[in-house]
């Protein structure tokens, strides 16, 4: 029998054990996803994740799975088979049929099979390529009903820290969404035979394969193609690169038109090897000037190469800046010129015999 004083114990002690058993990991659990749904926080998707996916669905078809292949002669019944030869990505540039990649992914081919979201393979001609800038552009044999090309960007007015979005195909997995932060920009990274600079870093995962794929900012619009990651064992680190969409809307169009990437020209031979042993040696930063080429830009505005004079080597001009940007390499050197147009005149900034600067006006040819 319970006596009237027990009562009021045992009753804390039932609501007690009750509220451990509701709120028990498993209850609560329950309760706040309850409360979620209710709530609509989550009918399993956040405005964030919302805006991912509207981002992937819009961008995704234009994305392309870039194969390469070669032909094999089987050396007893000498029957000839196409074997596959390498893979990327790739996206849709424009309406006629135009697909941009890295050059590096079509290097000695001159067509390649691309594959669409639907899963239709067509065969695309190689039309052009930088290998500079390690950019290819590829024609579509047949381009209707191609799906709408991914919206242009910039590139100038970028931001570390910013979001981004990178689509392709890593590892044979095609039309695979990574996402990231811009980690770094203006990076330079060794690119085969020359440097590659000004390029936009990222922790978005990048892998083979990914290379020719788009990088987008949140709007869903193209800031750079996705070129190369660094990584000791060839697979993602965090650290990867893409070429920047300012870059890239300038070489594309010159490709298209005139099938390799045409600049305007000085008329100078230089070489960074010079450079390191002679300018680094005087403590002078900027391009020496081996030769000038005769009838040339440089030589009508009369740029000085070097040259021996009774056995001894007279250093012809070093170019320090071309207007008011600074050379310092002849990465620096291309990258500005290649920004002008035929006819252009502008301003190379030199030093003469070590000791004389001058502001040479030049007024370029096209190559």
């Amino acid at each position: 029998m319970i006596q009237k004083n027990h009562i009021k114990p045992l009753l804390i002690g039932i609501l007690v054990i009750g509220a451990i058993l509701f709120f028990s990991p498993f209850n609560l659990t329950k309760s706040i996803q309850t409360a979620n749904a209710k709530s609509g926080l989550r009918n399993g998707l956040t405005p964030e994740e919302k805006g991912t996916i509207a981002l992937f669905k819009h961008n995704n078809p234009a994305v392309v799975y870039i194969s390469t292949v070669k032909h094999v002669i089987n050396p007893y019944t000498r029957d000839i088979r196409e074997v596959p030869s390498g893979t990327g990505t790739g996206f849709i540039w424009d309406t006629q049929g135009h697909i941009i990649t890295n050059y590096h992914v079509i290097k000695g081919h001159k067509s390649a099979k691309v594959r669409l979201k639907n899963k239709k393979t067509y065969t695309a001609k190689v039309i052009g390529h930088s290998k500079r800038h390690d950019i290819a552009v590829l024609k579509l044999q047949d381009s209707a009903d191609l799906p709408n090309p991914i919206q242009p960007g910039t590139s100038k007015d970028l931001s570390v820290g910013q979001q981004v979005y990178a689509i392709g195909n890593p590892f044979g997995l095609d039309h695979t969404l990574t996402t990231g932060i811009i980690s770094a920009l203006g990076r330079t990274i060794s690119n085969r035979s020359m440097d590659m600079d000004n390029l936009i870093q990222t922790d978005a995962a990048i892998n083979p394969g990914n290379s020719g794929g788009p990088l987008l900012d949140s709007a869903g619009r193209l800031i750079g193609m996705n070129v190369a990651i660094y990584s000791p064992s060839g697979a993602s680190a965090g650290i990867g690169f893409a070429i920047p969409v300012d870059s890239v809307n300038r070489v594309v169009p010159n490709l298209i038109k005139n099938g390799r990437f045409i600049q305007p020209i000085v008329g100078i031979s230089a070489n960074d090897t010079a450079n390191r042993l002679v300018l680094k040696e005087l403590g002078i930063k900027g391009v020496l000037i081996l030769q000038v080429s005769p009838s040339s830009p440089a030589s009508k505005a009369g740029l000085k190469g070097s040259q021996l004079v009774n056995g001894d080597l007279v250093l012809g001009d070093v170019i320090q800046a071309i207007g008011n940007e600074k050379v310092e390499d002849m990465n620096d050197f291309l990258n500005i010129i290649e920004k002008h147009q035929l006819n252009d005149t502008i301003t190379l900034k030199i030093l003469r015999n070590g000791t004389k600067r001058m502001n040479i006006p030049v007024t370029l040819f096209m190559q």
